[in-house]
């Protein structure tokens, strides 16, 4: 049997192990393309990247069958521009900044749908104030970001002032690389104007968050489930992604109908999809908050625990032209989440789980996959893509039978996983 040669930008341990879970992963020779570190710490060279990754390719003796990714920018428009040099399967790069742009993604998003919040741009060179016919409270955020960085809830002038200021200085780490990546493409003038280091307004949403999943399969669009987000309480900070979500089936099917609309107005094909939402249920009314052109590994383990197979195999097939067929409901546990172990405040970190500690956990609690973040002797506030309000310590994988023996799995992981910091 010939195997397909599939390189994976940002190839890492954790979903390495996801792959080989997929159907047909025998049939796969997985090579790795840049690394999570290369990718994602401090600046990003995309130009630079492109060379390096091209090189690679270009010294690889045998067939590129696909190139693929699941980590936000850059990665999601490297793999657009690197499968049209390469003659591989993928969205278009054009698709895939309609998402990720986030005032082009609204500008698409208002020609097909209304459920949307209001939102305008914000002058970050002149004073910054609230754009005309706003309300407070509002989210300020980048343009292009990702894991909630630079992202500000203000609920005054004085707050959005602050905001605009942290915005200020930390947009230029991903909107300057952003803008090298939008001089390929044809934009709208206004779009254009904004550039990639532009600022963008929205009125909070409120209710519950959700999320959906899907792809785009020869122009057929698949939405193929549905999930909880849930924060720690009073934070915008997700504590946990829950699969399936207890959405009432009328409510799911809503966000299935509005998903299915915009991604069609942004011309995705052959290519995964994910989508977060709020809905409102005392005023019954869904909400979009963002379009990612990417399926989420976030939710890898959460779709083989729940259906059986990891959300993954959507990606791989569709990368070699096949309709992915995923499963509905056959994986060991009714409900899943993955959770996410944080603190609140920074701090030199003194101790970690050991990988046997970790080993352990994973050894005498059925359906648990753990993996630490935080480093030793790391300060939280250097940990890379964090929120603006907490750091990411662990990611803890739940399966169970129901929601109660879940968060009960995830209490015992908790106090199995000793953690020691020094203060600020």
């Amino acid at each position: 049997m010939t195997r397909k040669n599939v390189f994976v930008i940002g190839l890492d341990e954790e979903n390495l192990r996801t792959l080989r879970a997929v159907p047909h992963a025998a049939e796969y020779r997985f090579h790795p393309l840049l690394s999570v570190e290369e990718l994602q710490h401090g600046e990003i060279p995309v130009a630079d990247l492109l060379a390096t990754a091209e090189k690679e390719l270009d010294a690889f003796d045998g067939g590129i069958d696909a190139i693929v990714g699941y980590w936000d920018f850059p990665v999601s428009t490297l793999v657009p521009i690197l499968a049209e040099r390469y003659g591989t399967r993928a969205t278009s790069l054009e698709s895939v900044v309609k998402c990720e742009h986030k005032y082009w993604s609204r500008l698409e998003q208002r020609k097909v749908v209304d459920e949307h919040p209001r939102f305008a741009l914000v002058d970050l060179e002149g004073d910054p104030r609230p754009p005309e016919g706003l309300r407070f409270p509002m989210w300020l955020k980048p343009v292009k970001s990702y894991s909630s960085e630079l992202a500000f809830g203000v609920k005054d002038e004085e707050e959005f002032a602050g905001a605009v200021a942290e915005i200020r200085k930390g947009v230029s780490r991903i909107g300057k690389p952003f803008e090298f990546v939008m001089e390929r493409l044809d934009l709208p003038p206004e779009v254009a104007a904004a550039g990639g280091r532009a600022c963008l307004a929205e009125e909070s949403l409120s209710g519950v968050q959700a999320a959906v999943e899907g792809y785009v399969h020869d122009g057929e669009v698949t939405v193929y489930g549905a999930l909880d987000s849930i924060n720690y309480p009073d934070t915008s900070c997700f504590l946990r992604h829950q699969y399936p979500a207890a959405l009432p089936d009328p409510v799911v099917l809503r966000l299935k109908d509005v998903s299915k609309r915009v991604i069609e107005q942004i011309g995705m094909d052959w290519a995964t999809f994910s989508i977060e939402y709020f809905y409102d249920a005392a005023k019954d009314e869904i909400s979009l908050l963002e379009i990612n052109p990417r399926h989420s590994q976030s939710h890898a383990e959460l779709f083989e625990f729940v259906d059986g197979v990891p959300n993954h195999h959507c990606m791989l097939s569709l990368a070699l032209g096949r309709d992915p067929e995923l499963p509905y409901r056959r994986g060991p546990y009714e409900v899943a989440a993955k959770w996410y172990l944080r603190q609140f405040t920074d701090g030199l970190v003194r101790r970690v789980p050991t990988p046997e500690e970790v080993e352990r956990v994973e050894r005498e609690i059925p359906g648990v996959r753990v993996t630490v973040q935080a480093r030793e002797g790391q300060r939280l506030s250097d940990l890379p893509g964090q929120d603006s309000y907490s750091f990411e310590l662990a990611h803890i994988f739940t399966g169970a039978g129901s929601e109660e023996e879940m968060r009960a799995k995830y209490d015992r992981c908790v106090a199995m996983l000793p953690f020691e910091f020094a203060g600020e």
